[in-house]
């Protein structure tokens, strides 16, 4: 199929640049791109940080107000 797409000049250059240099056509370089890009969806979330979970016993220190900023702050600079 014939499309016709806007692409950022130089990135264009270096494309063809590319697909000489490979001795490929500047289509089949896109269209491997697109490929890789499409196929790497569900892995780039999968690279994403997770959030670290505590999974211990225990809990907050008897007495410490947890809806309190200002109290778990302090009960940081404690321990620090």
């Amino acid at each position: 199929m014939k499309t016709t797409l806007d692409i950022n000049d130089r990135l264009l250059a270096d494309a063809k640049a590319v697909a000489a240099h490979q001795r490929t056509s500047l289509t089949r370089l896109i269209e491997e791109g697109l490929a890789l890009r499409l196929r790497g969806q569900p892995a780039a979330r999968a690279n994403k940080p997770s959030i670290a979970v505590f999974k211990g016993k225990g809990g907050l220190v008897a007495g410490l107000n947890a809806t309190s900023n200002k109290a778990l702050l302090e009960a940081a600079e404690d321990d620090a």
